[in-house]
């Protein structure tokens, strides 16, 4: 649907609080299924959820996993927007510029704190394993794709960790492959928060990293773990939901984590000793990362609720939920961004089937350069290493008609004088296209593509008319056929 013809659905319900709140409200509302006969955790789980995927089909939950009895898999949690929708408590069948407005004001509201329940209150308590019981074969691990370089334990959670100088907690979404039954690695990149401090702080002083892996969290809880919002996640939770989010200490650790969670793993990270993971199928719908020596999780103690469920996205080709809730979150900390620079845009747009590479910005061109002074400010901000492409589309332009952008870039577009690439930059190691080099030492290169007709051409005599429905038509007439679509024999516009 266009999003000039938004249906009025922001009606609210209660958010749910939890990952088997969620699971419910999906099943009510057509966008879960309940898979009863049993399911292989060995491919055949990730399979059904590779497939629901490239669909946009409801999502899986699968009540009987092979050799794991009393263990649930619930899959492609967040990859419609319908979901995203029932996750903050709206109507499912509320457009994206009707939940972005909702993720804006609730994200622009006054930061909910945490509030610390006892372990006797926290459902994640219920199973409490130590020492010798620690063994991560234990879980239901899934082998999510064919080819991939083991069983990945962490595909949709956060890993909890705290900056050891400033305090500061942090919740991330950093894969976890399981190495042994107390040993899990993954990819931590040098510019995320973890990596930062890892390599600042406890790798000079030879210091391990206390952390712990949550799993089953609430939709809320594991949005603001993707997203790349500098107010720290469990403040972000509770202004999404509206309400506290529930913590709870840690047993062999300070951390604190969600009380409602499925599944906890606490450890420490080895900033110094590595070990081989992957390779493993990427958001950007390609196995890029080779099998390499990465950073180091080891496990000192797992609690799980009783009947856990373990979630699991399964990246690939579009749409997954990393792909859909980072363009989603991306684009609107990108608006803000701009916003707070005086820059007149009138939104922002990734999406998610360009694997959340693209920017697409709408402005009201007012001055010359425009369009390069928000790629800069783009690329330059720690959203930056995310995407290498910014397009910049006039405010007349719906961005999120991708007909509309898609017509603007070709036409609009000068080859020589509206391309404009920037080298040597930040970037990301999953980049399908770059060099081994470059995915070595995460460098990337960017670029911009500027779609505005330039302020100097008179706009009566240089800027061509644009032969549209909605534009060159009376609103009488448009309104007119719009009322009238149906009776004249079509179907009704979804």
């Amino acid at each position: 649907m266009n999003s000039t013809q938004e249906h009025k659905h922001v009606s609210k319900i209660s958010a749910p609080r939890s990952n088997r709140e969620f699971i419910e409200a999906c099943v009510q509302a057509g966008d879960a299924v309940r898979i009863q006969q049993e399911v292989d955790w060995e491919n055949e789980a990730g399979a059904i959820v590779r497939r629901a995927c490239e669909l946009a089909a409801p999502a899986p939950f699968m009540e009987k996993i092979k050799d794991y009895p009393g263990f649930s898999y619930f899959g492609a949690p967040l990859s419609t927007y319908r979901r995203m929708a029932i996750s903050l408590g709206m109507d499912p069948n509320s457009t994206l510029p009707e939940i972005g407005r909702e993720y804006l004001k609730r994200t622009n509201s006054e930061p909910i704190p945490p509030v610390l329940v006892d372990r006797k209150d926290a459902p994640c308590k219920e199973n409490v394993l130590k020492g010798a019981d620690v063994d991560l074969c234990k879980l239901p691990v899934p082998l999510v794709h064919e080819g991939d370089g083991g069983r990945y334990v962490g595909t949709w959670h956060a890993v909890v960790t705290k900056h050891p100088v400033r305090g500061d907690v942090n919740w991330g979404m950093y894969r976890q492959m399981m190495f042994d039954s107390r040993t899990m690695c993954g990819a931590v990149f040098p510019f995320s928060d973890l990596g930062k401090a890892l390599s600042e702080y406890y790798l000079p002083r030879g210091e391990t990293c206390p952390f712990a892996t949550a799993i089953g969290l609430s939709p809320l809880a594991a949005m603001a773990a993707c997203a790349p919002s500098p107010i720290p996640e469990p403040e972000l939770t509770g202004m999404l939901a509206g309400e506290p989010v529930k913590l709870v200490k840690c047993e062999t650790n300070d951390l604190e984590v969600p009380a409602d969670a499925e599944i906890i793993l606490e450890g420490e990270i080895f900033p110094d000793y590595k070990v081989e993971e992957g390779p493993f199928g990427e958001y950007t719908g390609y196995r890029t990362s080779p099998r390499d020596f990465r950073v180091t999780f080891r496990v000192n103690c797992i609690t799980f609720r009783n009947n856990a469920t373990m979630t699991i996205s399964n990246m690939g080709v579009p749409q997954d939920e990393g792909q859909l809730l980072r363009s989603f979150s991306l684009g609107l900390e990108l608006e803000k961004l701009l916003k707070s620079q005086g820059i007149p845009v009138t939104g922002v747009y990734m999406h998610p089937r360009s694997t959340h590479h693209m920017m697409i910005v709408g402005v009201k061109p007012t001055y010359s350069g425009i369009a390069q002074q928000i790629a800069q400010l783009a690329f330059g901000s720690k959203l930056g290493p995310w995407f290498h492409m910014v397009m910049v589309v006039d405010d007349k332009t719906d961005i999120y008609n991708w007909d509309e952008v898609y017509h603007a870039f070709c036409t609009r577009c000068h080859p020589a004088n509206g391309i404009h690439i920037y080298k040597n930059t930040t970037g990301t190691p999953l980049y399908p296209f770059a060099t081994p080099h470059e995915r070595k030492y995460s460098i990337g290169s960017k670029v911009l593509f500027d779609c505005l007709w330039p302020v100097d051409w008179d706009p009566i005599n240089d800027v061509p008319t644009l032969v549209s429905f909605k534009n060159v038509y009376p609103k009488e007439i448009q309104d007119k056929v719009l009322a009238n679509w149906t009776a004249y024999g079509y179907p009704p516009v979804k």
